[in-house]
């Protein structure tokens, strides 16, 4: 029983762990944030984002479920003007700590010798900016990056699901006083 228990501890911490993304966020500090209530997505600053229509509009769809969850409103005439860009980059890995144990299903050939193992990703970064509508000044910035491993289809939406909760989960910044 404790076998299985561990087994599917360390099963879920794997999966866990395997969508992790890493967020970063800025913002101008003079800025009051409670004061904004309304959004609109910024065409101009969205049209430059290098990645296809399909993408776009899954970032944008999970990011207004986002911002109406936060209780702010679409507007024809918003406080905040949202915007998006992306980037990718091959990111190569090289392990050369695999070793293979002297046990006897693996072939001679490995007993004792070193391994290396080459893994290829892709890592993802998008940037989601909020704009002030009023003068176009950039008030908050959230970065998310990660290994983009889905393709297509609804695994790929879920990923970009992920991404966005991440990022605006730091939005509005927590106001010390």
């Amino acid at each position: 029983m404790k076998t299985v228990k561990l087994f599917l501890l360390v099963f879920i911490f794997g999966l866990v762990s395997c969508s992790t993304v890493s967020v970063t966020t800025d913002y101008d500090s003079k800025t009051d944030f409670t004061s904004y209530k309304t959004f609109a997505f910024y065409k101009k600053g969205i049209d430059k984002a290098k990645i296809s229509d399909l993408d776009k509009r899954r970032i944008l769809r999970a990011i207004e479920v986002e911002m109406l969850a936060k209780g702010f409103t679409k507007s024809n005439n918003p406080d905040l003007l949202v915007s998006i860009f992306t980037k990718s980059r091959k990111k190569v890995n090289v392990d050369t700590r695999i070793r293979y144990p002297n046990h006897f299903w693996y072939p001679t050939y490995y007993y004792g010798r070193d391994r290396i193992r080459i893994t290829k990703q892709t890592e993802g970064t998008l940037f989601i900016d909020l704009i002030s509508a009023k003068n176009k000044e950039l008030l908050w910035q959230g970065i998310g990056s990660g290994a983009l491993r889905a393709k297509t289809g609804p695994k790929k939406e879920e990923k970009i699901q992920l991404f966005v909760n991440e990022i605006l989960s730091k939005f509005p910044p927590e106001v010390k006083k």
